[in-house]
């Protein structure tokens, strides 16, 4: 099985993406900052980030990232349920660090939801470490 990576496309790939984040279970939580205007304007940032992997053309995986200046995030990192023992995130994940690491970034975070956590270890294997601290987030709009 060969994955091909590539950057996100939003015509052709926002409808898919969505559909597969939707269906990934309580890890990726569709909101309005993945409205299509959100996306838009995530785009104009750092659309290298922003990473789709295919299998024979099908959409199977994809990886969000952004990076201020100062620090990375990753979001949304989701795969096809039929497609996660093969190392579809495993190969987005190492992508999108390479890639936020040629942008000069020394650290980047991610967030776990409660209820996902079975996913600690597929991240603790690729050397991310948990924090002890606190999240706060306030809505702005």
């Amino acid at each position: 099985m060969e994955i091909s990576l590539r950057a996100f496309r939003f015509e052709q790939d926002y409808a898919g993406v969505v559909d597969l984040w939707s269906r990934c279970g309580p890890g990726v939580q569709v909101r309005k900052s993945d409205e299509p205007e959100e996306i838009r304007k995530k785009l104009t940032r750092d659309p290298d980030l922003f990473i789709v992997a295919e299998c024979e053309g099908r959409l199977v995986g994809t990886v969000m990232g952004g990076f201020d200046g100062r620090r990375g995030m990753i979001y949304h990192l989701a795969v096809e349920p039929g497609f996660r023992v093969h190392g579809v995130g495993g190969i987005l994940m190492q992508e999108v660090e390479r890639r936020l690491s040629q942008k000069g970034c020394l650290k980047a975070y991610l967030l776990v939801a409660n209820g996902n956590e079975e996913v600690i270890p597929f991240y603790e294997k690729r050397g991310w470490q948990e924090m002890n601290l606190h999240l706060f987030g306030k809505n702005l709009s």
